[in-house]
Formats: C-alpha cells, sequence, structure tokens
C-alpha cells in the first residue's frame, strides 16, 4: 500500500475501482465521437472535419478559457504543439460558456439516440442516483479537472446525471493517474510506449497524439535503459512490474469517491451501467484500442 493512502475495504480493491472506471469511461466518451457533438460544435463554428477541435474544446471548457500550456499540462499525453494548434484557437471561436452549453446539448442528444426507451427507465434513475452519490463524495484537491467539472451545475435529468458524475469520477481518475505516471518518472511520451510495450495497445492507436517517430524513438531508448524495454520494444520484467504498480497506484488514488457507497451498492451500479454501456459501445463510435480502457484488464498479482 502506498504512504499516506487509505487502505481499500472489501468492497473497493483495485479490480473494482478499475472495474468501475471501464463502465463509466464509455458514458462519459461518448461525447467526443457522438455525431451529435459534432452538430453542436459545428453550430459554434468549430472545424468538425475532425475530432480534435470539439474535443479540445468541450474537455477543457470546464477550466475556463486557459491557455494552451495549462491544458498541455493536464492532457499529458499529447503534444505541446498539437494542443497548442487546437486550444490557441479555441477560445476565438467560441467563449467556454457557450461551449459547455454545447457540450450539455451534445451528452442530452446523443444519449437519448444511444439508450433510446432506456432513457426514462428506473434503472438509470438508479444508477445515476449512485453515481452522484460517489461523484459528490470525490475529493477534489490537486484534481484540477475534477475540480472544475464539480463545479457544475448538476442536469435535470437522469442521463444528463449520470454523465456528469461519469465525468467527474474519470477526471478525478485521470489526475490521479498523471500523479501516478510522474511519481513512477514516466514522462507524456514514455507513458504511451510503455503502454505500447506492455501489449494494451498497438503503437498505431497512440499516433493520434503525434508525437514525432524522433520523439517515440528516443523515449523508447530511455525505458530501454532503465531496463524497461526488450530490443523488440516489448516491456522487460521491469517493464511490466513498473506499468502495474502504475495502475495499482491509479486505482488506489481513485478509491475515495467509492467510500461512500457499501459494497451492495457498488456492486449494483455496476450491474445497472452494463445495459446502457453496452449500448454505447454496441454503437461503434469509440475506439476499442486505445486509453479509453474498454474490454482492458489488468493482473494486480504481479
Amino acid at each position: 500500500m502506498t504512504s499516506g493512502t487509505p487502505p481499500h475495504d472489501g468492497a473497493h480493491t483495485p479490480a473494482t475501482i478499475r472495474q468501475l472506471w471501464q463502465l463509466l469511461e464509455p458514458i462519459h466518451a461518448l461525447v467526443y465521437f457522438a455525431p451529435e457533438s459534432y452538430e453542436e460544435a459545428g453550430s459554434l463554428g468549430y472545424d468538425t472535419a475532425e475530432r480534435w477541435p470539439l474535443y479540445f474544446a468541450f474537455r477543457a471548457a470546464p477550466l475556463g478559457e486557459v491557455a494552451p500550456a495549462l491544458v498541455t499540462s493536464l492532457f499529458y499525453s499529447f503534444t505541446p504543439s498539437m494542443v497548442e494548434t487546437y486550444v490557441a484557437q479555441a477560445w476565438h471561436t467560441a467563449p467556454a460558456e457557450r461551449v459547455l452549453t454545447a457540450r450539455a446539448s451534445a451528452v442530452d442528444r446523443a444519449l437519448r439516440s444511444v439508450l433510446g426507451g432506456r432513457i426514462d427507465s428506473p434503472e438509470l434513475t438508479e444508477a445515476a442516483r449512485l453515481a452522484r452519490g460517489a461523484a459528490e463524495a470525490t475529493p477534489t484537491a490537486g484534481r484540477p479537472l475534477a475540480a472544475a467539472n464539480a463545479a457544475l451545475p448538476w442536469p435535470e435529468t437522469p442521463h444528463g446525471v449520470l454523465w456528469h458524475a461519469a465525468t467527474i469520477l474519470r477526471e478525478h481518475r485521470g489526475d490521479g493517474h498523471l500523479a501516478a505516471l510522474q511519481a513512477h518518472h514516466l514522462d507524456a511520451v514514455e507513458s504511451l510506449v510503455l503502454q505500447a510495450g506492455v501489449g494494451a495497445a498497438p503503437v498505431a492507436a497512440f499516433e493520434n497524439r503525434r508525437w514525432s517517430a524522433r520523439e517515440w524513438g528516443a523515449a523508447r531508448d530511455r525505458l530501454a535503459a532503465r531496463g524497461l524495454l526488450a530490443d523488440d520494444a516489448s516491456a522487460t520484467e521491469a517493464g511490466l512490474a513498473l506499468r502495474t504498480a502504475v495502475e495499482r497506484l491509479t486505482e488506489e488514488l481513485a478509491a475515495a469517491p467509492w467510500a461512500g457507497l457499501t459494497a451492495g451498492e457498488t456492486a449494483r451500479l455496476a450491474e445497472l451501467l452494463l445495459p446502457p454501456v453496452l449500448d454505447v459501445v454496441g454503437t461503434g463510435l469509440l475506439p476499442t484500442q486505445g486509453t479509453l480502457g474498454i474490454g482492458m484488464k489488468y493482473d494486480y498479482a504481479n
């Protein structure tokens, strides 16, 4: 157990916390891929020929009209030049307040489309209530993206509440994940190279972060010098152990919100989330390889 981290109870093991992330992540991530998001972003004047203008605007908007340097530090895995390209123009296209309104509309429309008759079900209302309970228990000190989203007003509809709770919880986990990477001395590109090295996703899945071949190769050389990568760029035993340690610390740092739910409540939430998550994943809109964690498993015994 990491020093200073409260122990898990039986209901909230690292595997349980990871499962809840994997169930909530598709709910949150839909906003970056749904046709309704492209429509809403286009109505504000964003270029919708690709996903990134709406992604950077929608995800950064809770922070206010911040500079690219701050977004680079918080989004971490993207090259600074890529962030500069999209964020430098984001607030000239539309103010953050209007972006948040468009984001909320996109979420509402997309979930109504994907979930269909499930949208008014008592099961979805119950899932929203449980997820909100965890989100409202989320400590946000040192978690800027979680704090920025937690400061926004709660939606009125159950599906809106579920999405907002999922967003607070995933950004809380993401903020902690960056701390875990840094605690294990992995910079932005190294974290992706090692993720590819352990077989989480092929190298091509990370090309959209726009690290050059030179930058990727240099990171691979640094990891190899630390004994973390083999000659074929696969993770060594030490590399796998380090990546496992990163993930374990990530889940430890993500544990706090779940302490407010009982074992029965977390199990019930996981049960309730599975049908809508299958609806979302079944659209084929979300990538199955990369950083979303869809279908990924991790062995914490290593």
